[in-house]
């Protein structure tokens, strides 16, 4: 028998043919959260930074060294597949896709049974959904998951995590997910314990007695991130065969397994550190990813370097800013830091665009005011027009005078009238709300013949499905909710009403609504156990006193978290300092305070990470010379002296800034280091650090070796004037 093509032959005595690694792809959410769009379009289709979702996921796969992917399509399947049979994905020599349709399933459950009855998995796989961006190695997780395979068989499942604070005031993280709480062996990476729905509103937590009797240490997160990455056994689908009350593959299937103790099934963690990995699960994740994708967090799946053929010549200009090389764009038009703007898009006068994706063929007037919103292809927005924090599907027209509040959703073709302001939240469609609403496990059903959903006002998606009836797609067309000559219904608020809105929206959540989404939000949580004892307050769950942590493992731990949050803060004054036409210090005051929170930081942290932002603004602007940059660096020191100072209340602070410069010198931004007692001394004039704070570094160095003394003695002539100042001034007073 002829070996396959890019198969070899194990040199392991016990394994005689090479098992390709698999991955099983869901490319159905079976939600409706991103209704009305999902009604015409599946979501593994809708454009993230102008691509469609599906690529990323498959382009990481491929590169994490997967082999064989399977693509369970169901709704909108016709719509998936040919868009796979058209795209380079089914002509890969060594990376297989298959794909396998159902009209039936209604479930991440189904899929899996579907897949098992198929009996195309046959080894250790992969599972992920078609909405999921990472850029991590597969490497260590699989590893990890063999060799504890080989130890204990019951180790069915390992779940890729990663450390993501969520708000101490919403309880959410940056995803817009709840806040996650999960109990970990910290020796094995056990799962224990899972919960997304925390009830905050009563802050209590209840867990079981045995978890601690049975467990010589656990401890109780709050701080992890689920990326749904999944390295699962292949008895992961018989169970799922097994049991037909598993439907979610969380909220059914793990938790059911971790309160099973007759099978005895185990889940294990797997948590990533510099590694990118997220779902898009609601419209704020689709926010928050696409603005990582276009700062860069998910290199290489960035446009202009993977997706080239997706995006033909598009190139990253200065401040992030992407843009095709065929763009119209008139030379008062302004477009700001980390947008993107497709080939054959023409911009008008006086435009501004800022925090932006703009897709292919758009044509924008003049006046037009664009900020933090996601327009897609072919869309026409006329003069004066006024878009915030909005998504804009294909085809859509926009007349002149209009104007989109925040957390607005266009679905395509539709057409808002002149002057007609659409209310902030709305969601507006050509197509009918259904009278009928689904559960939230449901799909979106759609007409296997075209792939297009029909509805009407009187009859329900799921009527439709079951072809009780098939109205036609004009029949939708032609409605004038949306103002004079518009077209579009404006969809009523669903169960969970503005709240849910407001949590999920792409707009930021208004600042007067917090307490109306979080009642619960100042109290402080409770956590006890059943018998009602009260758990330590540092999350750490050891029934016997002995188990302690280190200190060396608490100062990792800090280490970690700080790290996240010097990134958090930078990317925070990234988008300040490049919005147009400026920015106000208070509102980036108020976001740096809420990081601060969200990761309880110190204000000698913030002051250590505002400087080092700031101060790192000076390698963006052009410099051949040393002079040339330290020109650069006064520049921004005298244009954010005030936010420096705002975070500079002790001398401990102000040596924390010296402290941190001198870290940057010698590891992250060297180009500083011949500068940096001018920059002291600048720093020193402006009133940023004092002499005490000064003498206090100098002093701390004294006893430190040769190698640790370098900024020192560089900086000994200022050193010595600063020590040597006081005494002639006294004499000459005298």
């Amino acid at each position: 028998m002829a070996q396959k093509k890019g198969s070899r032959v194990s040199e392991e005595p016990e394994e005689l043919v090479h098992v390709p690694l698999q991955a099983i792809l869901l490319a159905d959410s079976f939600t409706q959260k991103f209704r009305p769009i999902t009604l015409e379009r599946p979501k593994v289709l809708l454009p993230l930074v102008n691509v469609p979702m599906i690529d990323y996921a498959l382009a990481w796969l491929e590169s994490a060294g997967v082999e064989e992917v399977f693509i369970f399509c169901c709704a909108h399947s016709k719509l998936v597949i040919d868009y796979l049979e058209k795209s380079e994905w089914l002509h890969q020599p060594t990376f297989s896709v298959t794909t396998i349709e159902s009209h039936n399933s209604t479930s991440a459950g189904d899929a899996l049974r579907l897949i098992y009855e198929r009996n195309v998995i046959h080894g250790d796989f992969v599972l992920v959904s078609g909405d999921t961006v990472s850029n991590m190695s597969l490497t260590q997780v699989l590893k990890e998951h063999k060799e504890r395979r080989k130890k204990d068989m019951q180790a069915i499942m390992t779940m890729v995590i990663k450390q993501s604070k969520p708000s101490p005031i919403t309880h959410q993280t940056r995803l817009g997910n709840d806040e996650l709480l999960m109990a970990i062996d910290p020796e094995t990476n056990r799962l224990h314990y899972y919960e997304d729905k925390t009830d905050h509103s009563k802050g209590i937590i209840s867990l079981d007695k045995s978890l601690l009797a049975e467990n010589p240490a656990v401890y109780l997160h709050n701080d992890k991130q689920d990326c749904f990455i999944d390295i699962c056994a292949p008895e992961v689908l018989s169970l799922f065969t097994d049991n037909f009350d598993y439907q979610h593959l969380r909220r059914h299937f793990v938790k059911g397994l971790l309160v099973d103790d007759i099978m005895g099934y185990k889940i294990f963690t797997h948590e990533i550190d510099s590694s990118y990995a997220a779902r898009i699960d609601n419209f704020r994740s689709y926010d928050t990813i696409s603005k990582d994708i276009l700062q860069r967090w998910t290199y290489p799946f960035v446009p202009a370097v993977l997706f080239s053929g997706n995006c033909p010549l598009v190139k990253l200009e200065r401040q992030g800013t992407y843009r095709a090389s065929d763009v119209t764009q008139s030379r008062s038009a302004q477009i700001g830091p980390f947008s993107f703007v497709g080939k054959g898009t023409i911009i008008g006068d006086n435009t501004t665009i800022t925090n932006s994706v703009i897709g292919e063929g758009c044509t924008i007037g003049c006046n037009v005011s664009i900020e933090g919103s996601y327009i897609w292809n072919n869309v026409t927005i006329q003069d004066d027009c006024k878009l915030s924090h909005a998504v804009v599907c294909n085809d859509v027209v926009i007349k002149a005078g209009a104007a989109l509040k925040p957390g607005v959703i266009l679905s395509f073709k539709v057409v808002v009238g002149p002057q007609f302001v659409v209310p902030g939240y709305s969601k507006v469609s050509l197509l009918a709300q259904p009278t009928k609403q689904d559960s939230d496990e449901e799909l979106e059903y759609a007409d296997s013949s075209s792939g297009v959903i029909e509805s009407q006002s009187s009859t329900s998606v799921a009527d439709v499905a079951n072809g009780e009836s098939k109205p036609s797609y004009s029949q939708c067309c032609g409605t004038s909710e949306v103002g004079f000559s518009g077209a579009g219904y404006i969809w009523s608020v669903c169960e969970g009403g503005l709240e849910e809105e407001w949590r999920h929206s792409v707009a930021p959540t208004p600042l007067d609504k917090l307490t109306v989404i979080f009642p619960g939000a100042d109290d402080d949580l409770d956590l006890t156990n059943q018998d009602g004892s009260l758990l330590p307050a540092s999350g750490e769950l050891i029934p016997d006193s002995g188990s302690v942590a280190s200190d060396d493992d608490a100062s990792e731990v800090f280490k970690g978290d700080y790290a996240y949050f010097e990134k958090e803060v930078e990317a925070t004054v990234l988008r300040a300092v490049h919005e147009v036409p400026g920015v106000d210090q208070n509102n980036l005051i108020i976001e740096v305070n809420s990081l601060r929170l969200s990761y309880n930081m110190q204000f000698t942290d913030c002051a250590a990470a505002i400087f080092y932002s700031v101060i790192k603004l000076a390698l963006e602007d052009p410099h051949s010379t040393n002079g040339e940059l330290l020109s650069n660096v006064k520049k921004v020191i005298s244009k954010w002296k005030d936010l420096l100072k705002y975070y500079l209340h002790t001398v401990d602070e102000e040596f924390e800034v010296i402290q941190k410069f001198e870290e940057m010198c010698l590891e992250s931004s060297r180009e500083f280091s011949p500068l940096f007692a001018l920059v002291l001394h600048e720093l020193y004039d402006k009133e940023i650090v004092s002499e005490a704070a000064i003498l206090q570094w100098e002093s701390e160095k004294e006893g430190a070796d040769e190698s640790d003394k370098i900024f020192v003695k560089q900086s000994e002539q200022f050193i010595k004037w600063l020590k040597e100042a006081p005494e002639e001034s006294t004499d000459e007073e005298g």
